[in-house]
C-alpha cells in the first residue's frame, strides 16, 4: 500500500491531513506513459498558445485558493504569494507568446550549390520536441518553480508533456496547481494527461529512471540534485538533466564605493539577506567588505538593520533545524565573530544575523571552507579584505555562483580603477552579474539568464526568461528532402509564417 504524504504547518510543526498518497512505481509508469501518449497532441503551436494562456487564466481566476493553499503549507505570506502567483502567469503568457511567434524553432535553410567546393546539399533545420520532461518542485517558490512554474511552461511550450515531482512542503498545493493545469488542457482541446503528477521520494528516483522520460528540470540542494544527476547520467540512454543545486551569491564592495555609501549599502545587504526569510536562491550568501575604517560604516549600517529585523518562520521544521545547526557550526569556527546572531528565533522561527572573519582565513584551504558553502537561511558571512590581493585569492577559490554583485563607487563605475578588472574577474564566477544592485529578484524578461557554472547549475542554460525552452528542444536537418514530405516548418513557401534564415540571410 502506498505511504501517505502529509502536509506539515511550518508555523507549529504539526502533521495535517492527508492530502495524498505517495506514487507506487507502477503509478509512475503509469502517469508517464500516459504523458507519452498524449505528446502529439502538443504538436500544434496554436493549441499549444491557447492552452498556456488559459492555463494562466484559471490560476489567476483560482488566486484566492492558490494562496491560501501555498500560505497553509510555506508561511511565505499572502503578499509575497501574490507576488508570484502574478509571475507565475506571466511566465505561461510569456511562454505562449513565444509559441505564437515561432523563433524558438531556430528555422534554418540552406539551399543546394553544386558550385561549392565541396558541393553543398539542400539543408533544412530546426528544432523539434524532446519528449516526456520530469520537473521536480522547489521547496521555496510553490508556484513559480513548483506545477505551473517555469520548467513547466517551457517544457509545455516546447511541445513536451511533463509529469512533476510534488515537493513535501506543499502537496495540496501541487494537487490544486496540477488540477487547474490538467482543465485547462482539457479546455483546449488537449488531453489531460499532458500534465501529469506524482509524489514520494521514491517517485522522484524512479520518474528520473523511467525509460520514456527525455530530459528533467531540477531546483533545490546539491545533495539531491545531483543524486539525481547522477541517476540520469547512468541511465542505459542518459538524459539532459537541467539543475539548479546551490549558490553562495557572492557580492564584492570595493574601498571606494565604501567610503562613498556605506550606509546606502549596509541597508541594501540588510534587506537582501534577509528578503523571505533569507529563502532566495540569490541570496547573498558572502560579502567582501574592506578592512578599517572604509568597511566599519557598512558594517554598522548592516548590524543596525539585520538586528530590527523581526523573526521568521522556514519553509518545514528540517530547514529550520539545518539552518540554527549550519550558523552554529559557522559560528564555532576561528575568528569568526557574530555582531547579529543569527539562529533559532522561537520554537518555529529563527532570528537574522551575520557572522564576519578576516578574509585571509578564506583565502586558503582549510575548515573555514564551510563559509564557501551555501546556508539556506536570514544568514550572510562578511569578510573583511585586508588588500585588493586578499580579495582576489578569495574569488579564486570559489564554486559557480548563480550570480555575482560588485559594489562599485562613481568613479569606478564610469570605468576608473578596478571596476573592468573585477567585472572580468566575477564573470568567470556567475552568469549573472550585478553592478550597484542586489541580486534578489529574477525579472522574467527574454535576456534573462538564470544558471551559472557547477554547481550552481548543471547545464550551461537558464531557467528563467525565454531561452528557457531551448532546454527542451534538439535540432534536426532534412538533407535532399523532396518537397512534399517536408515538415510545415521547413517548406519553402512558409505556410507558417515562421521566421527563418535563408541562405544565411535573415527573411524580413
Amino acid at each position: 500500500m502506498a505511504a501517505p504524504v502529509w502536509s506539515v504547518d511550518p508555523r507549529s510543526g504539526k502533521q495535517r491531513e492527508e492530502v495524498a498518497a505517495e506514487a507506487t512505481a507502477e503509478e509512475v509508469d503509469a502517469t508517464v506513459r500516459a504523458a507519452h501518449e498524449a505528446r502529439g497532441s502538443l504538436a500544434d503551436r496554436t493549441v499549444r498558445a491557447a492552452f498556456l494562456r488559459r492555463a494562466a487564466d484559471l490560476l489567476d481566476q483560482a488566486g484566492d485558493s492558490v494562496i491560501e493553499a501555498a500560505d497553509a503549507e510555506t508561511a511565505l505570506g499572502p503578499g509575497r504569494l501574490t507576488g508570484e502567483l502574478a509571475r507565475t502567469t506571466a511566465q505561461l503568457r510569456a511562454f505562449a507568446d513565444i509559441v505564437d511567434e515561432g523563433a524558438f524553432l531556430d528555422v534554418l535553410i540552406d539551399h543546394a550549390d553544386p558550385q561549392q567546393t565541396p558541393p553543398r546539399p539542400d539543408l533544412r533545420r530546426y528544432k523539434i520536441p524532446l519528449g516526456v520532461v520530469a520537473v521536480y518542485s522547489a521547496s521555496n517558490f510553490p508556484l513559480a518553480f513548483s506545477v505551473p512554474g517555469g520548467d513547466t511552461a517551457s517544457a509545455l511550450a516546447a511541445g513536451c508533456p511533463v509529469v512533476v515531482k510534488a515537493h513535501p512542503d506543499h502537496p495540496a498545493t501541487s494537487e490544486l496547481c496540477a488540477a487547474l493545469l490538467r482543465r485547462a488542457a482539457t479546455e483546449s482541446g488537449l488531453p489531460a494527461a499532458v500534465v501529469g503528477l506524482v509524489h514520494g521520494f521514491d517517485a522522484g528516483v524512479e520518474l528520473v529512471r523511467h525509460p520514456l522520460i527525455s530530459a528533467a528540470g531540477f531546483t533545490g540542494s546539491v545533495r539531491g540534485g545531483r543524486a539525481l544527476y547522477d541517476a540520469a547520467a547512468a541511465r542505459p540512454h542518459p538524459i539532459p538533466f537541467h539543475g539548479e543545486l546551490g549558490s553562495l551569491n557572492p557580492v564584492v564592495v570595493t574601498r571606494d564605493a565604501a567610503e562613498e555609501r556605506p550606509e546606502q549599502i549596509g541597508a541594501g545587504l540588510a534587506g537582501a539577506m534577509t528578503l523571505g526569510v533569507g529563502q532566495f536562491c540569490v541570496k547573498p550568501g558572502l560579502v567582501l567588505v574592506p578592512e578599517g575604517a572604509a568597511g566599519d560604516g557598512l558594517v554598522k549600517e548592516l548590524t543596525a538593520k539585520v538586528s530590527d529585523t523581526e523573526a521568521g518562520v522556514l519553509l518545514d521544521h528540517r530547514m529550520r533545524d539545518a539552518f540554527v545547526a549550519g550558523v552554529q557550526a559557522r559560528a564555532e569556527l576561528p575568528d569568526v565573530e557574530a555582531p547579529v546572531t543569527p539562529g533559532a528565533g522561537g520554537e518555529h522561527t529563527v532570528s537574522a544575523g551575520f557572522l564576519t572573519l578576516p578574509a585571509a582565513r578564506l583565502a586558503t584551504e582549510g575548515p573555514h571552507d564551510l563559509l564557501l558553502e551555501e546556508c539556506f537561511g536570514p544568514v550572510t558571512v562578511v569578510a573583511r579584505y585586508a588588500d585588493d590581493a586578499e580579495a582576489t585569492a578569495v574569488l579564486g577559490r570559489l564554486p559557480g555562483n548563480l550570480t555575482a554583485t560588485l559594489q562599485l563607487s562613481t568613479a569606478e563605475g564610469a570605468g576608473e580603477g578596478r571596476g573592468g578588472e573585477l567585472l572580468a574577474e566575477v564573470t568567470a564566477l556567475a552568469g549573472r552579474v550585478v553592478v550597484n544592485g542586489w541580486p534578489t529578484g529574477v525579472a522574467v524578461a527574454p535576456a534573462q539568464h538564470h544558471g551559472g557554472p557547477y554547481p550552481a547549475t548543471t547545464s550551461t542554460s537558464t531557467s528563467v526568461g525565454g531561452t528557457a525552452i531551448e532546454r527542451w528542444l534538439r535540432p534536426v536537418v532534412y538533407q535532399d528532402t523532396p518537397p512534399a514530405l517536408l515538415p510545415p516548418e521547413l517548406r519553402e513557401e512558409n505556410p507558417l509564417g515562421l521566421p527563418r534564415r535563408i541562405d544565411g540571410v535573415r527573411e524580413a
